[in-house]
């Protein structure tokens, strides 16, 4: 029996390359900073309704950064909404790129649908927001009935934890990161002040230059540190939202996975430091780690968590305080200020997410689909339906005084509405039959797959039924503690599930682990002989005992002819077979083990038996789905032929 465990599973490892800037780690921390959004915006509603004159004095209060006859003044609120604000931009250009590099955006064919639902997922509510506002002077106010805040929508989602599936909230990022891009051009054009050329042209001649020191390979911070302030400062005086600058630093920053040569070269140098503990060794070892990670990577895992927790919490306390009275929502709530917000956010969103897709889908002939079933898109459309972040910011820009509060009325109208119709879509979807429930939720349309090198019964070496409509492949190492973890987890999981086959591929990582690569050869000769898993099983019974005397004792209890094993395991052959898993890993962008694949799909996040229990009834149901629907398009293509 394999010896049990007592720590949770994290799925994170020495050689990890799933990070808290990998998609689903910005979901969890979009999911934690929503609470604390919303706690500031509390905060705020209290402050200003209990001490309304010190709540505007602090906001007023002026700072001033000047050097020489040049320099910096705004008020605080100013501070907050142009300058920390331009960081949120920067992590929304970062998720962007990465989405664009790593993510579901990789497969370009998936880019137009997300793009014509996040675009039409604008212009829908602002044509709302017109229609009711024709002829009135708060017309020009239409940009604060357009763009999704991905923190509260994703917080939300959240909330309702299993009830829609993680690709939801892929979806919702990708098309909010498209609705950002949008909000940004439209506060860059439609509400910035007047344009003064001479600075402007100074700041793109500064985002040209980083540019160029980018392609040129520099990857010291300060050097960009330097560059982004100046730029921002031009366009702070060009009278263009110098917001722009946080958003254009994030598209440049590209996503890479770490590759194994990095990581072994930094495993290098660590142990050079090791055995010298000198400052120049430390200085190149620390550089060695971080070369190995994107610039995308360490900007987001430095940047994230500050924009979530700290500036957007603090832009929320610095804009959502209204002084509430009766008179007040009596005026609000007859005010087309706040109908057009609300009214675009709480139908234009829904309607227009939902039909967009719908259209896209079937003009393409099921060529362009979104990635969840349509009740999943529903619920989207609604939670999309928040708007907060940017709708305040523009509602800042666009209005003043008595119009400014109804339009915040408006805004959080539109976030409490936007939550209780998505706990409605939910609980609908919850009470179907299981086969529609499955169907509203996963939809039919096709994986990206992660899994460059597909499984090959003739090759691979595979447990459970070879026709089973679920894969699970995991790239391991015999002498990786945390593959000996996983091992029970595997072996549970095939015991739940009698459709699973479970495939294992080798990748010894010999810079950490130096006896992985002779027991991965040491199961390949086994393999010769039939038995390729009862090797694997003694070998994670034995993680600690893998020297070749011990690889030959195994050979003994397993009664193997002896000669032969010697003979082989140290051959070229079965070096080359070791070597075919380690490529196709590379491929695959894998440089840690344990990593598991489930119908083609890299496994995100933990690796204990409820996460991947739900990979696997995921991907088994949406086999079926897939299945069901080329049956019934078969009956369809039949009937027409008959008539």
């Amino acid at each position: 029996m394999f010896r049990g465990f007592t720590t949770p599973l994290t799925g994170r490892t020495e050689h990890e390359r799933t990070t808290v800037a990998s998609a689903w780690a910005y979901i969890r921390t979009e999911t934690g900073s929503a609470a604390v959004l919303l706690a500031a915006t509390l905060a705020a509603l209290i402050w200003v309704n209990t001490a309304p004159g010190s709540y505007e004095t602090a906001w007023h209060t002026h700072l001033s950064i000047r050097v020489g006859q040049h320099g910096v003044d705004l008020d605080m609120r100013d501070w907050v909404n142009s300058g920390l604000m331009t960081l949120f931009f920067l992590v929304v250009g970062l998720e962007a790129r990465r989405e664009f590099d790593l993510g579901e955006l990789r497969d370009r064919r998936r880019i137009p649908l997300p793009l014509l639902a996040g675009i039409c997922g604008m212009v829908v509510p602002v044509l709302i927001y017109l229609l009711v506002n024709t002829g009135r002077s708060s017309a020009h106010g239409w940009g604060a009935a357009m763009s999704t805040d991905t923190a509260f929508a994703l917080g939300m989602l959240a909330l309702l934890g299993s009830r829609f599936p993680r690709r939801l909230h892929t979806f919702i990022l990708t098309v909010a990161v498209v609705d950002d891009f949008v909000a940004l051009a439209v506060i860059a054009v439609a509400y910035s002040d007047h344009i003064s050329w001479t600075p402007l042209l100074f700041g793109v001649g500064v985002l040209v230059v980083v540019g160029i020191v980018r392609r040129a390979g520099v990857r010291r911070g300060l050097v960009y540190g330097a560059l982004g302030i100046v730029a921002w400062v031009a366009f702070l005086h060009s009278g263009v939202d110098p917001l722009v600058v946080g958003l254009v630093f994030g598209m440049m920053s590209y996503a890479y996975q770490a590759s194994r040569d990095d990581l072994e070269r930094a495993t290098g140098l660590f142990r050079s430091f090791r055995e010298q503990p000198t400052a120049e060794l430390e200085r190149e070892a620390r550089l060695g780690i971080a070369s190995a990670l994107s610039p995308n990577d360490r900007l987001q895992r430095m940047w994230h968590p500050w924009t979530s927790y700290v500036i957007v919490p603090l832009f929320a306390l610095a804009n959502a305080g209204i002084a509430i009275d009766g008179t007040l929502l009596r005026q609000a709530f007859t005010s087309p200020i706040t109908l057009g917000i609300l009214l675009g956010y709480g139908l234009g969103k829904p309607i227009a997410i939902f039909g967009a897709s719908a259209i896209s889908t079937r003009l393409s002939r099921g060529r362009m689909r979104p990635p969840v079933g349509w009740g999943a898109v529903l619920g989207g459309g609604t939670i999309a339906g928040v708007g907060f972040t940017v709708s305040l910011l523009i509602a800042t820009l666009a209005f003043h005084g008595a119009q400014l509060d109804q339009a915040k009325i408006g805004v959080l109208s539109a976030v409490l509405f936007a939550m209780l119709a998505t706990t409605v879509v939910a609980l609908v979807i919850e009470r179907l039959p299981d086969a529609r429930r499955a169907r509203a939720l996963l939809g039919t349309a096709q994986s990206v797959v992660d899994l460059t090198d597909p499984v090959d019964p003739e090759r691979d070496h595979v447990r459970g039924a070879l026709d089973a409509p679920v894969t699970v492949v995991e790239y391991g190492d015999f002498e990786c503690p945390y593959c000996g973890q996983a091992e029970d987890v595997v072996r549970e999981l095939l015991v739940d599930f009698g459709d699973v086959r479970y495939v294992w591929r080798h990748l010894p990582l010999s810079d950490v682990h130096p006896h992985a690569q002779l027991a991965a050869q040491a199961s390949e000769v086994a393999a010769r002989e039939g038995k390729f898993w009862d090797m694997h099983d003694l070998l994670f019974e034995h993680q600690d005992e893998l020297n070749p005397k011990d690889l030959l004792a195994y050979a003994r209890q397993l009664d193997l002819d002896m000669d032969a094993f010697q003979k082989a395991l140290r051959s070229r052959e079965a070096k080359e077979r070791v070597l075919r898993d380690v490529e196709s890993a590379d491929t695959s962008g894998v440089s840690g083990t344990p990593t598991f694949f489930v119908n083609g799909r890299r496994h995100h996040g933990a690796y204990d038996i409820a996460s991947l229990s739900a990979s696997v009834i995921a991907a088994r149901d949406r086999v079926l789905l897939v299945e069901r629907g080329e049956q019934r398009g078969r009956r369809r293509s039949r009937r027409r032929g008959e008539e």
